[in-house]
């Protein structure tokens, strides 16, 4: 019986030594995979309510995480879109504004920290395999900010000589693909473009299954032109765009497979989104941003509302939806807080969004979010349930030929003369002003609105912020 009692204590003694070195064992820092498409429209994906393009990965990765319905990029064109979601600032606080071209005497400050630079300082292996465009610059390229390695294109992948207004609007030189700092080729066909992403994306997993990292996809499709391999071409029933939509999907259910095989699918964050809605002036090279209005280049919620999708098993509840505002700015924070990674020393805009996310929290991250355009335009605000616009000039597709096959056709300005306010969350799709019926809605905004102008300026009514930081000078 004594010796039974001795072994019976000496196991409670083991099994405490085992327990309190599990304990003081840090936990595994989780990876980050971040895919951002180019130019999707918000109905773009099946469970985003897609009638004609099939997505099954995506829409698995769905069930599997949650989707925020409400998700917004920081704002409706290509560069000051992936300035915001990198750095957790408005793109405009940054001097990142429109879409740079080749040669852009302007790029991202290399004061300015990226997601790729905060977590390398802990540990974190980093890569960005597609497109770029925050200056093409050397000093402005991925791996001088934070990205031990870059495989794709330094802007949009229609700034080359086959643009279909080349030599009467554009005059751009030939389309680089870089291997990090160097030039691979030029390019003429990008069919194989999404497959090589693809590829590198895996073998970038295979080889760091045993170390921390950040993984940035930023496809260059479905901007136009659009490419696909042979393996997706005529598969879809909305034809060409359909068929770059379900080889961006087979993408993401490769990348989700190299997890799995690795053993990294629990503890990694995988995210899904849009730089901004779509680009309707291609008419069937056009996604569609449906049910909501306009789409890319405005500040109507078409042009900014994206699918986010994000999947994180380690401390995510499967199969939410959530409808609460959230942006593409409270990214980098959201990210920091799940890798403990610690913020930039400079003022960002960005707030973590991750207790909603999981579920602790109701409310939004942020009081209100604002929509700047252009140089540095306060167009729009939302807050809470409401979205308002103050005067400005919009473009419009309505009543206009649309573009057909790769040319674009011809865009209507509108003049907005008076403040508009919709309520959408029951009127979705901005049909209803009812500015006039909420008075006290407007008077709020308007306040909130002047306190965002006194930081960063509106250029519409010409005022200065003081608090705008400069971009980078190319060299």
């Amino acid at each position: 019986m004594f010796r039974n009692l001795s072994l019976f204590i000496l196991s409670l003694v083991l099994f405490s030594c085992a327990e309190k070195k599990k304990e003081l064992q840090p936990e595994v820092p989780p990876n980050v995979i971040l895919i951002f498409t180019d130019d999707q429209g918000y109905q773009d994906v099946g469970t985003f309510g897609s009638p004609n393009i099939e997505t099954p990965h995506l829409d698995q990765m769905a069930k599997d995480g949650i989707k925020l319905t409400s998700f917004y990029s920081a704002q409706p064109i290509c560069s000051a879109s992936r300035a915001g979601i990198l750095t957790g600032c408005y793109p405009n606080r940054i001097g990142i504004h429109n879409a740079l071209g080749p040669g852009s005497p302007t790029g991202i400050n290399a004061s300015e920290m990226t997601i790729a630079e905060m977590l390398k300082n802990i540990g974190y292996k980093t890569a960005i395999f597609g497109k770029w465009h925050l200056g093409d610059s050397p000093k402005f390229l991925p791996t001088r900010h934070g990205f031990d390695e870059f495989f794709g294109i330094p802007y949009s992948n229609d700034m080359w000589p086959y643009h279909p207004q080349q030599g009467t609007v554009f005059n751009f030189g030939p389309l680089p693909l870089y291997e990090n700092e160097t030039v691979l080729d030029t390019l003429t066909d990008q069919s194989q473009l999404t497959t090589q992403i693809t590829e590198r994306s895996v073998d970038f997993i295979n080889r760091n299954k045993n170390n921390p990292f950040f993984l940035y996809v930023p496809h260059p499709q479905p901007h136009v032109p659009l490419f696909v391999s042979d393996k997706f071409k005529g598969k879809s029933e909305r034809g060409l765009y359909g068929d770059v939509i379900m080889e961006i999907d087979w993408s993401v259910g490769e990348i989700l497979a190299a997890l799995k095989k690795n053993g990294l699918e629990d503890n990694t964050v995988v995210i899904f989104t849009s730089d901004n809605g779509p680009w309707l002036s291609y008419g069937n090279h056009a996604g569609s941003a449906l049910p909501f209005r306009e789409g890319k280049g405005t500040a109507w919620e078409g042009a900014q509302r994206e699918p986010f999708i994000m999947r994180y098993p380690n401390k995510i509840t499967p199969g939410k939806t959530i409808d609460i505002p959230v942006m593409a700015i409270d990214i980098l924070p959201t990210i920091a807080e799940i890798t403990g990674a610690r913020l930039p020393n400079l003022t960002i805009d960005g707030k973590s969004a991750l207790s909603l996310l999981t579920g602790e929290s109701q409310e939004s991250p942020q009081e209100a979010y604002f929509f700047y355009y252009r140089i540095n335009e306060l167009m729009g605000v939302r807050y809470g349930k409401w979205k308002m616009y103050f005067p400005h000039t919009y473009r419009t597709m309505d009543g206009q030929e649309p573009g057909k096959d790769g040319l674009p056709g011809e865009y209507r300005m509108i003049e907005m003369e008076e403040i508009e306010l919709y309520d959408v969350t029951t009127d979705i799709s901005e049909t209803k002003n009812v500015a006039e019926e909420y008075p006290e809605v407007v008077d709020k905004i308007k306040v909130l609105a002047n306190e965002m102008r006194h930081e960063l300026g509106d250029s519409l009514l010409e005022l200065e912020g003081t608090k705008n930081r400069e971009a980078g000078k190319a060299e």
